[in-house]
């Protein structure tokens, strides 16, 4: 999602690589532009410089899948090399689910490699291009994408976690959710399970009084109803079924919720957060008091939410053993 104060979208037409294929392209979620909207209240952010060493590689652009004549990349950050696999993050970047772009977590991911987890940044199709379902059956195929190659990437596929930051905290949150079930999976059996969770500021339910205030407000207008194909009163199943709180279960993936001055943004994690306490799976929430949307893309902050990742998953049980393992 973006503030109500965001710049109003800007459209243009972007070219795919191939030259045959034109979409259009909503270019007002960046960093620069996050940074200039914030920056004159918050004289103390900066924006980050990328330093690599010690063995760790990128891997720019890689193909995950095709929807027709549509690619879709995936950039791979990688830690040193190590004898123990590592563990996987696959992030989901925002922008109201109609713009943003993956180079927005190069930073976190540079950040998060420093510490030994490989890191898959995903594109995926937009609200302009494909809406709802789309981009969730396209994320689920980067994490399969990323599974079928742990070995080359040396991750181990038991601990493959999601994050997202703002829409791309919601979608994350949902991909999580129904993690094992068909819905989203693109019509295999099932979706990858993810092993944790990570919602930077992420909508948990659409249906709260909370959400419904912001992201309702502005009828068939409002960014979630033009991903959702409707508000929710003209589509008020797809408005519940895209909320991932309603998918929690037994099963759901321990989860960290990290969140800013505005509870909006992570509408329904009180209800998260006492469901997954009494099914006994590890939750946590960090709280960033007085800091706008979109903190995490900026020193000083993004350490700090680094370190709060970090530690979330250092504490987390270690992964069972697979069938050959055991």
């Amino acid at each position: 999602m973006l503030p109500a104060s965001a710049d109003k979208p800007r459209t243009a037409l972007s070219h795919s690589s191939t030259g045959d294929h034109t979409r259009l392209l909503d270019d007002s979620y960046t960093v620069s532009q996050r940074f200039e909207a914030n920056s004159p209240a918050h004289r103390e952010l900066a924006i980050p410089t990328l330093e690599l060493g010690d063995g760790r590689r990128i891997m720019f652009d890689r193909l995950y899948a095709k929807r027709g004549m549509r690619e879709l990349h995936a950039d791979v950050f990688l830690p040193a090399p190590s004898a123990k696999p590592a563990q996987a993050i696959v992030l989901v970047h925002g922008g109201a689910w109609r713009s943003g772009n993956k180079s927005n977590f190069y930073a976190m991911a540079n950040l998060l490699a420093q510490r030994g987890y490989a890191v898959v940044i995903p594109e995926y199709r937009l609200a302009l291009e494909s809406p709802y379902p789309a981009g969730l059956i396209d994320v689920n195929a980067a994490v399969g994408w990323t599974i079928e190659n742990a070995q080359a990437f040396g991750i181990d596929p038991r601990r493959i976690a999601i994050g997202g930051e703002s829409s791309g905290g919601q979608m994350a949150s949902l991909i999580a959710y129904t993690g094992g079930t068909a819905l989203f999976s693109g019509g295999a059996a099932h979706a990858p399970r993810l092993n944790a969770l990570i919602d930077l500021d992420g909508v948990l339910d659409f249906t709260t009084p909370l959400a419904l205030r912001y992201e309702n407000a502005a009828g068939e207008d409002s960014a979630a109803a033009r991903w959702l194909g409707g508000s929710m009163e003209t589509a008020p199943q797809t408005w519940r079924e895209a909320s991932a709180a309603t998918h929690l279960s037994a099963a759901s993936p321990p989860t960290l919720i990290v969140s800013g001055e505005d509870d909006r943004f992570t509408a329904g994690r009180d209800e998260v957060i006492a469901t997954l306490t009494a099914e006994g799976i590890p939750v946590r929430h960090v709280h960033f008091a007085g800091l706008p949307h979109t903190f995490w893309l900026f020193d000083p902050y993004l350490g700090q939410v680094v370190e709060a990742i970090d530690s979330f998953l250092k504490d987390l049980p270690p992964a069972r053993p697979s069938q050959a393992e055991e």
